[in-house]
């Protein structure tokens, strides 16, 4: 979760290691107008090399395959 100081150092760190845990996570991003949101969302694919794979609302969801894998997707 995201407040009104944004995306600090710290917050990012957490999200990378919670990446790394679980694969798939959601974060609030709060405190944020829509741009703001989107250039957050940016930001977190950026440093942390995940994939947005949706946003609802105020809800952003992230994607990135840890080293070992958790989540099997299914083959196209």
């Amino acid at each position: 979760m995201t407040g009104n100081s944004g995306l600090s150092e710290s917050v990012l760190a957490e999200i990378d290691g919670s990446l790394e845990h679980h694969e798939l996570i959601k974060v609030r991003l709060g405190g944020m107008e829509r741009d703001g949101r989107t250039a957050a969302a940016k930001t977190i694919c950026d440093k942390t090399g995940s994939h947005l794979v949706n946003t609802i609302g105020h809800i952003a969801i992230f994607y990135r395959p840890s080293k070992q894998r958790l989540i099997t997707l299914p083959k196209d």
